[in-house]
């Protein structure tokens, strides 16, 4: 079986790739990346440039999980960095290929009764899902073979030990809330806030590439529905794990940061303390309020593909994020206080 491979450098994808290796030569893998590192990856920077000689031809399986990630992308560089190299994957797949796209659970946006009216996103909380839900859009019209949509929420570290390629996405959510940077979480605090261990996301997206192609297109939500973490229980269970870690080593706890609703904090808490905010301060709000929009989810996805304990997820992808970033997690958080004029 043929198949190719884009963004095996990124999270999700690296992960896929270690996963497809197991199989051997029941898998030919070819791996494509923008920045190869690991042995067999070939370059290709997807939507700048036409595909290198050697990806031409028929592919039995396109797994498309290159994309970027990132909440703060400007239109044009959303467009760049998802719609366009989707374009490019649809020109190297033909009617037999079956192509397996990596989405978001995300991508159908915020119930329109609970938007915010200055959004400039329509439904959507950023340009991320925005030009996921275009890239969506394009698969289904364009591609007229068999299609797999695999759409997980926040990807936290491996299950088993909570390791995982990058620490970006909500791991800087997690910095901020140990390290004394954000002095709250603002969303709901009853919210719910899904995540997946990277290597259940993994594993379903290489299950829908050995598998017999669908006959028609098919959507794998990779969510916890019922048993979905509360926001408090996000923050509860960050601090937990963090503060679990420097007890082992003798540190003093970290206090659990409050999380305050989003109209509270925009109407009594931020006209006080907005203009006496450091650059630190700033820097920092900005980044949570990214995230904002993920902590006041009304209702938990409906997955075809079930996480369980999330809280169990949370706690070992905490715990390696302490190991792997310890000047961090060791940090002794600092009252905030007013910046001087």
């Amino acid at each position: 079986m043929k198949i190719l491979l884009t963004g095996s450098g990124g999270v999700v994808g690296s992960e896929v790739a270690d996963q497809l290796a197991v199989f051997g030569e029941k898998a030919e893998v070819t791996s494509v990346t923008r920045r190869p590192q690991r042995p067999g990856e070939s370059r290709w920077v997807l939507g700048s440039e036409p595909p290198p000689a050697e990806l031409r031809g028929h592919w039995d399986v396109v797994i498309h999980s290159a994309a970027s990630t990132r909440w703060t992308m400007s239109e044009d560089e959303a467009v760049a960095a998802n719609v366009r190299t989707t374009e490019a994957v649809l020109d190297v797949v033909d009617r037999d290929t079956h192509l397996v796209h990596i989405s978001t659970a995300y991508v159908e946006g915020q119930n329109p009764a609970t938007l915010d009216s200055d959004a400039g996103f329509g439904r959507f909380r950023n340009t991320y899902e925005w030009s996921k839900a275009r890239s969506e859009e394009l698969v289904r019209a364009r591609h007229q073979g068999p299609l797999t949509i695999v759409r997980p929420p926040l990807v936290f570290g491996r299950r088993v030990d909570g390791s995982i390629a990058r620490l970006t996405g909500p791991y800087a959510m997690v910095q901020s809330l140990v390290s004394g940077l954000a002095p709250a979480l603002v969303g709901d605090p009853a919210g719910f806030i899904e995540l997946a261990p990277v290597d259940q996301v993994a594993g379903v997206i290489v299950n829908a590439a050995l598998g017999t192609p669908p006959a028609t297109p098919v959507v794998e939500t990779v969510a916890s529905g019922a048993g979905c973490l509360r926001v408090t229980d996000l923050v509860d269970g960050i601090c937990r794990a963090v503060n679990a870690w420097r007890a082992e080593r003798g540190i003093a706890p970290v206090p659990v940061v409050p999380v305050i609703p989003s109209d509270t904090w925009r109407e009594f808490h931020l006209p006080l303390v907005a203009a006496h905010f450091s650059d630190v301060q700033k820097r920092a709000m900005q980044l949570l309020s990214a995230f904002e929009g993920y902590a006041n989810m009304p209702t938990p996805f409906r997955p075809t593909q079930v996480v369980a304990d999330p809280a169990a997820v949370l706690d070992s992808s905490v715990r390696w994020w302490a190991d792997a970033k310890p000047r961090h997690a060791q940090r002794v958080p600092e009252p905030w206080a007013l910046a001087a004029g």
